[in-house]
Parts: C-alpha cells; structure tokens; sequence
C-alpha cells in the first residue's frame, strides 16, 4: 500500500480525494482543521481517513508527514515551505498546485540530495495552462519552428446560463484569494518591449478578447510572465503574456473598488458593529448622497456601470460589514460572497486559450490556437474543482508508482510529466480544441 496525506479539505479537493481512493493500492488521509469537511471527503471509504490539525501545530504535521508516502499541500500558499521542510527531513515528495515561491526554490539542491520530488504548479493555472502550452511549443520546435509570440489566458466564470449577475463572476474558490490576486503587479513582453503594470493599476489595463466558438471577454495580466520565456524554451518570442479572463463588467468595477484603497489587506480593529456605509465613509467622506459622492470622487457619473455594479454590492446600505475582525479586502470578499455564489444546480466554466504564433521553416508565419472550456456537473464537482485537483492527484499517482524519474524542485514543462497528466485528463473529458496545428504536424 501507499500511503498520501492531503493536506486540506477546501473547495477543490474532493475530485482529487475520490481520484485517489480508487486507485487499488492506495490509503489516503485528509487532514484539515474541520474534521468533519475531511470525513465529508472520505465518505467512509475504508482506505480513507479523516484527521484534524491545524497548520501551525509542527509535532503532528511531521508525524503525519513521516507516516505517509507522500503530501499534497492543498493548504494556503504561505505553509508550503513550511510542508516542504517536514517532507525533506523525512525524504518524502510533496505535491502542491500552487506557484513556486522563491523561498521552495531554494530548497532545489537539499531536494535532488534527498532524492525527492517537490512538485508544485500542477493544476489549472498555473498547471493545465502549462503542460498543454509545453505540448505545442515541443511539437513546434520539432518541426524545426520557433515560438514568436504567446498569449495565454484563463478563467474560472459562470456557465453561460449561471451569469446572471452585472460583474460576470461566482466564486468557484476562496473568495479572498480571487480579490487578492487583484492587487498582484503584472510584467510581461509585448511585441519586444517589456510592460510593466503596478497591482494598484491592474484593473485598469485590459482589453477586450473575442475566442472562437466561446464569446467575448475582458483579460489582464496574470503576475510575472517573463520567467516562463525560459522555463518554456522560447528564448525567440517577442511576445509572452499570461492572462486573466473575465466577464466584461469586472474589470471596471474593481478599479472603482481598488482605487478607493478598498483593497487593502491591513488588518483594522474597529469592525465590531460597523456598517458598510460608515465604512465608506472613512474613504468618501462628507455630506449627502454617499453614491453620489462616490462618482465624483471616482470622477465618474453617478449611473455609470462601476458605481451601479458597487451600489448592486451593498456598498452604499447600510447592512452590517458581516465580520468582526479582517480587512478592507475581507469586506470586499464578504459582499461580493453573499451575493456572487453559485446557486444549487448551477454550472461553473472554465476558459483556457492559448495563442501561438510560429516562424516554420519554407513556411509563412503559423497562428495556432488551443482552447480548453469545461463545465461543473450540476449538483456534482465544479470545473474548477476538477481542473485544479485532478492533475495533481494524476501526477501524485504517477510518482508513487513509479512513473516520474525526477528530483528537486519542478513545475509540470517537462514531457515526462505532462504528456501522461495530459493523456489521463483526456481520458476523463478535459480536452482541448487545437486550430492551426496541422502544418506543424505535417512538418
């Protein structure tokens, strides 16, 4: 028997979880610290357990580390390091799905001495989003073509017949976490000249994108792109953007948000009783019509989409904040909550596109473009759940029996890893459309 240890027991984790109890040969443990969300999880399977723990307590994290196999860490992106280091003493691998902080990056030598694999960025985005950008760029580059330019974007949004709501967006994950990574700077390379955008401007640099088949969005930088010009092999690109998709509507409202300061994550100790209207106050202060004021401090007009769409959140009423202790941003987490959740039966979706331009040999420029859109199953596992945990659980099972040769530090860009996550993923309904593919292949 092997044994894995998750490590949480949150939106997301389910599919993983039910994914790896079916494997014949494996025992799996949840812990989290709601005991009861890990026998959720378990379902009283009898080669699954359910444990409590909370992150911090050291003793019984390393004892659950040395007991198993192998730790997925599905726990907030500030315990990784944390996770690694009981995984290092015992010399076992772990997988995460999060990005590779610089502090995991420097645990690569005492990895690769340990013999381990510390597998991180293997799920949606970042993971699908690589492997299957790293599936085209190799069958480029063995036609003999280069990668010119890359555009990659995706999104977790409301099926179609689910955005009933003036921001375009439900939270199939931590709504804090989605408000956070709004205040992330972005960089990336366009047409050879490096763009750099400050986490305070993010929502105002997006433009609109129209995909093929699925509708139109609006995109913005998605955090750091141009590492990933090395980590992809595609040292001739002129272009390497990495994107996040969103209904049109969101953009607009949370620039209104951000620029108001509403974003801050500094946590305050005056929330007890405080409504969201005295709240505001503190930001637009003075007299009369608070939504008013607010338009002109944002110097836009009092019916204009961003200060509706605010109005629509509660941010003018005056209803309790909802939290006794937090921030600026938990508030903003709160209301959009209450009012931007997924309904039962409701469907999730996700986008992932791709967008390639390749310099052939004897060929004119090639434009090649791969999509991804995949649905929630109504009263079942969301597409954001699936996506972000089955890959992971596919590259867990693949190290434990055998079929990853690495060590050290990674993130899923190598074949070995992706063409068999990639190949089981299909398997399970997680396919994308490829445009443009045919002359390269022909090659």
């Amino acid at each position: 028997m092997k044994r894995v240890l998750v490590l949480g027991a949150g939106l997301v984790s389910r599919p993983m979880v039910r994914y790896l109890l079916a494997v014949p040969d494996f025992e799996v443990t949840v812990a989290s610290r709601t005991l009861s969300r890990a026998e959720k999880l378990i379902a009283g399977h009898a080669r699954g357990k359910a444990v409590q723990l909370l992150a911090d307590q050291e003793q019984a994290l390393d004892a659950l580390v040395s007991a198993h196999d192998l730790t997925v860490s599905l726990l907030p992106y500030t315990y990784h390091v944390q996770v690694a280091r009981h995984c290092l003493k015992h010399q076992r691998s772990m997988v995460t799905t999060s990005y590779v902080s610089d502090a995991m990056k420097e645990l690569d030598t005492e990895a690769r001495d340990a013999g381990i694999l510390l597998l991180n960025e293997i799920g949606l985005d970042p993971g699908i989003d690589h492997m299957s950008a790293m599936s085209i760029v190799h069958r480029i580059q063995a036609s003999g073509g280069d990668v010119l330019s890359f555009m990659s974007y995706c999104g977790g949004l409301p099926a179609p017949e689910a955005n009933d709501n003036p921001l375009g967006y439900k939270f199939s994950w931590s709504p804090k976490g989605v408000v956070m990574a709004g205040r992330n700077p972005g960089r990336y390379l366009k047409d050879g000249k490096e763009v750099v955008v400050p986490g305070e401007e993010l929502f105002g640099h997006h433009w609109p994108l129209d995909i093929e088949g699925e509708g139109k969005f609006e995109a913005y930088p998605n955090r750091d792109s141009l590492p990933y010009i090395g980590l992809y092999g595609i040292q001739k690109t002129r272009t390497m953007f990495r994107g996040t998709l969103r209904n049109p509507g969101w953009c607009e409202t949370l620039k209104a948000i951000a620029d108001l300061g509403l974003l801050d994550d500094r946590e305050r100790n005056d929330l007890q009783g405080l409504t969201v209207q005295a709240w505001m106050l503190s930001y637009v202060p003075g007299e009369g019509d608070l939504r008013q004021n607010t338009a002109a401090r944002l110097g836009l007009e009092r019916d204009s989409a961003a200060v509706s769409n605010m109005a629509w959140l509660g941010m003018f009423g005056d209803e309790p904040v909802g939290i006794e202790k937090g921030s600026n941003l938990d508030i903003i987490a709160k209301l959009m909550l209450d009012r931007m959740s997924y309904k039962p039966g409701e469907r999730d979706m996700i986008v992932l596109h791709h967008d390639f331009t390749a310099e052939l040999p004897g060929r004119p420029e090639q434009h090649i473009t791969s999509t991804l859109v995949d649905y929630g199953r109504p009263e079942g596992d969301s597409a954001m759940a699936r996506t972000v945990s089955l890959p992971a659980a596919v590259a867990v099972k693949l190290a434990l029996q055998g079929g990853v040769g690495l060590t050290g530090v990674h993130i899923p860009v190598v074949p070995e890893l992706y063409q068999p996550v990639l190949s089981e993923l299909e398997s399970m309904g997680v396919v994308f459309k490829e445009r443009g593919l045919d002359r390269v292949q022909d090659s």
